[in-house]
């Protein structure tokens, strides 16, 4: 097996949710195993890469996170821009940004591709003495929107990894399941590119 190529394909995948829930610790336990206690809001886009093994093929995680951004509303479409996943991050103990996780999906799919793979995620699972958001009812809400679940603790480190693997594992069946060019991230844009839709911007886009 040739080793000039080090990974079959990219995949983009974003961190959104409302400041707060716990998307940096997400990403960094993800791709470093590591978790800030005392982690600033960062101001710019940041993405970590981890290499993983799907049906013996390489798939490199490009993994973005808003950084502080959605306090601004700022988030563009330049960042959504060649997503093939999302995970949907709330806090399971503030029940305001789990309400807000309709206005995220909205936004979600007003810039990305309609097909992308997201995972509704209920963050900060250690913390159940204090839930607000009952699992079953953020359960039920995720199977009604065709979206995946788990609820997951980037402090303890659980299901962090299960929530990537089974979001990149999903996007690495729709891939599988169309004629693709391996190695190129144009290969997994999933139907129809999105990247032009931009110009058509939504007159009404009030509050």
């Amino acid at each position: 097996m040739g080793t000039d190529l080090a990974y079959n394909f990219v995949f983009k995948v974003v961190l959104i949710g409302e400041s707060g829930v716990g998307k940096s610790n997400l990403l960094s336990r993800f791709t470093k195993n590591e978790f800030n206690h005392d982690s600033r809001t960062t101001i710019g886009v940041e993405f970590s890469t981890r290499s993983i093994q799907v049906d013996n093929i390489t798939i490199k995680a490009q993994i973005w996170d808003t950084a502080g951004l959605e306090r601004y509303r700022a988030i563009t479409s330049a960042y959504y821009r060649g997503a093939v996943g999302a995970l949907l991050v709330y806090d399971i103990t503030k029940h305001l940004t789990y309400e807000n996780v309709e206005r995220w999906l909205k936004e979600l799919y007003d810039h990305a591709d309609p097909h992308m793979v997201v995972m509704l995620v209920g963050n900060k699972s250690d913390l159940a003495t204090v839930r607000t958001v009952p699992t079953e009812e953020a359960k039920d809400f995720a199977e009604g929107k065709g979206l995946l679940f788990m609820e997951t603790s980037a402090l303890e480190s659980t299901n962090v990894e299960s929530a990537f693997l089974e979001v990149l594992t999903a996007i690495h069946k729709k891939v599988a399941s169309k004629e693709v060019t391996r190695g190129s991230i144009s290969a997994v844009t999933l139907g129809p590119t999105s990247e032009y839709k931009e110009e058509r911007q939504s007159c009404c886009k009030g509050s």
